[in-house]
């Protein structure tokens, strides 16, 4: 097939970078071994010439736009200006705000040409690029990545919205926009069961694939053994809220407890860009925020435990797939482990679950004092992930939704 990928809000390399621009990079991969793919993206502030050179050679042929660069913040004429338009084409103002007429001219010709035989948009933001009547002539996919509307909704329902009454006003319009934009696609993508039901329940009808998240098993190999001591460690990029708010929580309501006991535990903060409320849990006893570190992997190696205290976010975390490829036993939030069966009847056990403060003080108490559960959790979970979350398995479940569409 000839198949154009849309990616203009995340350039997807390097992979490491985050979630999205490992999914992205991940699935085109697969992709580009059996047919002809051509990705259109936009360099970020942070893109390289080597960049764009490295993530040549995964694509058939690459279109890079100039993208947003400035970071000024808009005014308030600016800012009510914008929401009137966002209400008047019912699309949210940071969509408005990265739209190309560049970019559609160019997509507008490209199908018009026939050169495509499928579209497939990474993550819900590209739609904007997609003209209902695309569908007469190619199949088009739309991989969201994670409701809009859901992740707000989510944010607000546990009190971690940062503007709780600017989200609480878009609400309403962020139904309406991906009930609208669902409409125009032949199929849609969900990373997770609990995602694809609520996609279902917004857009009745539209046939919808579940594509759960990957782990590069070359990246991610699994421990050399078990460290022992008292290690936890928490990974993800700390710039972004549903991160941020999980450290807060666990290292000024969990972490204390989990000292009480354990006078020697270390908690460590593992990841790119720590905003200032990150940076401050620094001051915390025990507590260790690395910033941005050669190899993640070492640290998930060294970890005697990983925790995924996540209150807020939708999807299935790529975080909690590495850290069980790597070994490390995880004891996590239901949020931190959505999407994942790792207990319950004739399940074996693969994980610890948490989701108040008492039951992760418990579940890390275990795992400190239970060297065999330590290990029953890090070989059952590895075992998981090589079956069910390989990159190979997402690009064969991709490819289906695209063939299918």
């Amino acid at each position: 097939m000839k198949i154009l990928v849309l990616s203009c809000n995340t350039f997807p390399y390097p992979p490491s970078r985050g979630a999205a621009e490992g999914r992205t990079f991940n699935l085109l991969k697969y992709l580009h071994q059996r047919h002809e793919v051509t990705l259109v993206t936009e360099r970020q502030r942070w893109t390289s010439d080597e960049d764009v050179e490295a993530l040549r050679q995964w694509v058939s042929h690459l279109m890079v736009f100039p993208g947003e660069q400035s970071q000024a913040k808009p005014g308030l004429l600016s800012k009510v200006g914008r929401f009137v338009e966002s209400v008047a084409k019912t699309t949210p103002p940071n969509v408005l705000k990265r739209y190309s007429p560049e970019v559609q001219a160019w997509v507008d010709t490209f199908v018009a040409a026939g050169k495509c035989d499928a579209i497939a948009c990474e993550h819900s933001v590209n739609e904007v690029y997609i003209r209902p009547e695309f569908r007469q002539s190619v199949h088009t996919v739309v991989d969201v990545h994670s409701s809009v509307y859901g992740w707000v909704l989510n944010h607000l329902e546990h009190g971690a919205s940062e503007n709780p009454l600017r989200d609480r006003l878009y609400l309403p319009l962020l139904y309406r926009y991906e009930k609208r934009y669902c409409a125009k696609f032949s199929s849609l993508i969900a990373t997770t069961e609990d995602d694809r039901q609520k996609l279902a329940a917004i857009s009745p009808g539209s046939p919808i694939t579940v594509v759960s998240n990957g782990v590069d098993l070359e990246m991610f190999p699994y421990r050399p053994g078990d460290p022992g001591g008292q290690r936890l460690v928490f990974v993800g990029a700390m710039d972004s809220s549903h991160n941020i708010d999980a450290a807060r929580f666990f290292a000024l309501e969990v972490f204390p407890q989990v000292r009480q006991r354990y006078p020697e535990a270390t908690f460590s903060l593992v990841g790119a860009r720590p905003v200032v409320e990150v940076l401050a849990l620094k001051e915390e006893p025990g507590v260790v925020v690395t910033g941005k570190v050669p190899s993640m992997v070492e640290y998930m190696h060294q970890a005697t435990v990983c925790v995924v205290p996540l209150r807020v976010g939708l999807g299935i975390k790529t975080k909690t797939l590495e850290s069980m490829a790597a070994g490390a036993p995880i004891v996590a939030s239901d949020r931190g482990l959505e999407g994942l069966t790792v207990d319950g009847a004739n399940v074996p056990l693969r994980a610890l679950r948490a989701n108040s403060v008492a039951e992760y003080v418990s579940a890390i108490s275990q795992l400190f004092e239970n060297p065999d559960l330590r290990a029953e959790l890090s070989h059952n979970a590895r075992s998981m992930i090589e079956t069910n979350y390989t990159w190979e398995r997402a690009g064969q479940l991709y490819e289906q939704a695209l063939l299918e569409a």
